[in-house]
């Protein structure tokens, strides 16, 4: 049924696939690895700019991730948010130690490795001939079947009977980028899609598939964080919370604070917004905190708030 849509999707691959992306470019499971962790909350390009290259310069082998501390591996992470995913990340390198495993059975049963990741990896590293899934797999599944709304049993089961067991390479990095290039969410390019001649959607509206979810209305959540400040030093504490754990900041507080504050900051989360009034105190600490000077907090993984927060006191 799709042997000619996949001969189109060869074709296609070789003339407009982005065959420079670095991790293409390896058979090496951990950079590959390293790709797909970051890629699932960020986008292709940030993720080249940024984050791709210094990460494994930082730690160039999965036994230097492994032997590294949390903090440092924080660190090298900071920006890219989701930070359990680099706490898993690590858990999985002193795990595995020297190698990642290269079936997807043992691959998934690692931290932070879902079935997606399992089958990319084993996929784009080991050559096992499986289909991938990640957000633009799963739009060209919805499109081609003509379906709106699916489980994962289902899309998993959709991207089986679509899969080129032939060319399982070429097939599964053309699918990322059909759906990056071409079958967006917002907009297709149909008449150069290679599934154009089977794919359901085309005849309707391309764009009422997948059927869209209701917007949850974000909470906001209001903080007040005190700036301490003590022989040019500024106290900070490790949180131990789910929520950004392993990440330094400054002392906050629900209730407003008896200062002046020197300003107010906003971040955005996932599944909050945070606004927070910013205060400066020379008073003593009575929480137990750590003492760091501008340079050494330079060092220190801190979340985006703190670091906006900071910088209003430096200006």
């Amino acid at each position: 049924m799709f042997k000619q849509a996949h001969k189109n999707l060869q074709q296609w691959y070789r003339e407009n696939g982005r065959h420079e992306l670095p991790w293409r470019q390896t058979n090496d499971a951990y950079p590959i690895w390293v790709s797909e962790i970051m890629l699932q909350q960020t986008q292709v390009k940030t993720i080249l700019e940024r984050f791709y290259f210094p990460f494994l310069k930082k730690f160039p082998t999965l036994q230097d991730l492994a032997n590294a501390r949390e903090d440092e591996v924080l660190k090298q992470w900071e920006g890219l948010g989701y930070y359990t995913r680099a706490r898993n990340l690590h858990k999985t390198a002193q795990i595995c130690q020297n190698k990642l495993p290269e079936t997807v059975s043992e691959l998934v049963a690692l931290p932070g490795i879902g079935q997606s990741t399992a089958h990319a990896v084993a996929a784009f590293a080991y050559k096992t001939p499986v289909p991938i899934m990640d957000a633009n797999v799963k739009r060209i599944l919805y499109r081609v079947f003509g379906v709106k709304k699916a489980n994962d049993k289902a899309l998993w089961q959709m991207a089986y009977k679509l899969f080129d067991e032939e060319h399982p390479f070429e097939y599964n990095q053309a699918m990322m980028d059909i759906g990056s290039l071409l079958c967006q969410a917002k907009q297709t390019d149909c008449d150069n899609c290679p599934f154009s001649d089977v794919c359901k959607a085309k005849l309707d509206d391309p764009l009422l598939y997948p059927e869209k979810k209701r917007k949850k209305r974000v909470p906001i959540r209001s903080k007040h964080i005190v700036i301490h400040e003590h022989n040019n030093k500024f106290a900070l504490r490790q949180r131990e919370t789910r929520f950004l754990n392993g990440m330094w900041g400054f002392i906050e507080h629900d209730e407003e604070q008896e200062l002046e504050p020197i300003g107010t900051i906003k971040q955005l989360y996932s599944h909050f917004h945070l606004h927070a009034t910013i205060y400066h105190s020379t008073s003593v600490v009575e929480e137990e905190v750590v003492w760091y000077s501008k340079k050494e907090i330079e060092t220190l993984a801190l979340s985006g708030a703190d670091h906006k927060a900071f910088a209003l006191l430096k200006t």
